[in-house]
């Protein structure tokens, strides 16, 4: 779209974006801005918005990224900050300024747009999830977040979080769900094929498909559709249950190793100073290092001797699916073993249902610890911050 004023308001951002943002910063670029306005013009075009909606939403999204001049985080209020430090009274009405202020605002993660010209601004923001550039820009982006925080991010922490973000991500207006819809479910399944942890995961579940695939063609007989889908979605599920389960221990241990750091940083050096608030601070320690400990815990794994004899093979004692079972024999005698099993429609059967009741054996061990956990974090969290509470209102009354 061109006019007067989106060349104009156009001419600030851009100067901004090429000679105040941080050369390091390669992927919140003047290029990443055009892409957007492209992508808003394109979706509001599709909805039928007004020439004067078109060019209220234009500016917003050349302004929306300028924060970034200032500062990484919360950056959205400093593009607003911007856009009214260069904006001329005249060019907008004061309702029209409060719709920029909510456009830029509401391309904030996470994305909450209440308005059609809104969500069109958030869908074009976060387009290229659904386009073939996606994997180039994702890596542009893992770069600038590594050099604004001062920290690497492992390829496998980027996947996995990348994964877990577009996959739960959903565009919001027709169009975008239209035209960007397919491409991100193919980029959501590219990425988890990338992180070891659910490859594996699949491994094991095609492994499981294609075994029931050998016991049918054996029997000389269809496949029994309802007893496949069985077994495949309750280990997939049992899988994904196992990793949700790591996922919110990681997410413990992490909260309370930095909450650890913060406390012994910031309070070991000035004990004397404020010898009073020793007992809560210690507290708050032994309970993020006994919630640190009951996560390991939950997540540390146990392996068996890994080893079978024929005559377990014979006696149907052994599921041959579980790793643990095997792991210390020779490939030898685990191929006789697993070609036993397939000669035994019912071993098979019996193999695949103790591998479900075993994984839900160690489902079980894991969300019990980690409810412990967040039960000691939650309560010893809670019971410190009142500790912390009692004792300033003993020192200093006159606060209350």
């Amino acid at each position: 779209m061109e006019n007067k004023n989106v060349n104009k308001y156009r001419e600030f951002a851009e100067n901004i974006l090429i000679n105040d943002i941080k050369a390091s910063f390669v992927y919140h670029t003047v290029e990443h801005t055009r892409l957007v306005v492209k992508a808003f013009e394109e979706i509001g075009n599709a909805m039928n918005f007004s020439d004067r909606e078109l060019e209220l939403g234009i500016i917003a999204a050349w302004f929306h990224d300028t924060g970034y001049s200032k500062k990484y985080i919360m950056h959205e209020l400093e593009s607003v900050r911007i856009f009214d430090n260069v904006r001329i009274k005249e060019d907008f009405t004061a309702e029209e300024v409060s719709v920029i202020h909510k456009l830029i605002l509401s391309t904030k993660m996470p994305q909450k747009p209440l308005t059609a010209i809104e969500e069109a601004l958030c869908d074009a923001d976060l387009h290229h999830l659904g386009t073939d550039s996606f994997f180039d820009l994702s890596k542009l982006l893992r770069k600038e977040m590594v050099s604004a925080f001062g920290s690497d991010i492992s390829k496998e922490k980027w996947n996995r979080d990348s994964y877990f973000f577009i996959r739960d991500h959903a565009y919001f207006t027709p169009y975008a769900k239209e035209k960007y819809g397919a491409k991100q479910k193919e980029n959501t399944t590219l990425v988890r094929s990338k992180i070891k942890e659910f490859a594996a995961q699949d491994k094991i579940v095609k492994s499981l498909e294609s075994k029931l695939e050998k016991v049918n063609e054996k029997l000389d007989k269809k496949p029994t559709r309802g007893v496949e889908t069985m077994f495949r979605i309750t280990s997939r599920n049992h899988l994904q249950l196992s990793s949700m389960a790591d996922s919110k221990a990681n997410i413990m241990i992490s909260i309370n190793t930095i909450l650890i750091s913060i406390l012994i940083s910031g309070y070991a050096g000035r004990m004397a100073e404020y010898p009073e608030f020793v007992l809560p601070v210690i507290t708050l320690v032994l309970v993020s290092l006994a919630t640190i400990v009951l996560s390991v815990l939950a997540t540390r794994p146990s392996v068996s001797k890994g080893k079978f004899s024929k005559q377990d093979i014979i006696d149907k004692k052994t599921n041959l699916l579980f790793f643990g079972n095997f792991h210390g024999m020779n490939i030898e005698d685990y191929e006789w073993g697993v070609a036993e099993m397939l000669k035994d429609s019912d071993y098979l059967y019996s193999s695949l249902t103790r591998d479900i009741f075993f994984l839900g054996k160690v489902l079980g061990r894991k969300y019990k610890i980690l409810r412990l956990a967040y039960t000691t974090f939650m309560v010893g969290f809670v019971i410190s911050v009142l500790m912390l509470l009692a004792t300033i209102y003993w020192e200093a009354p006159l606060l209350f």
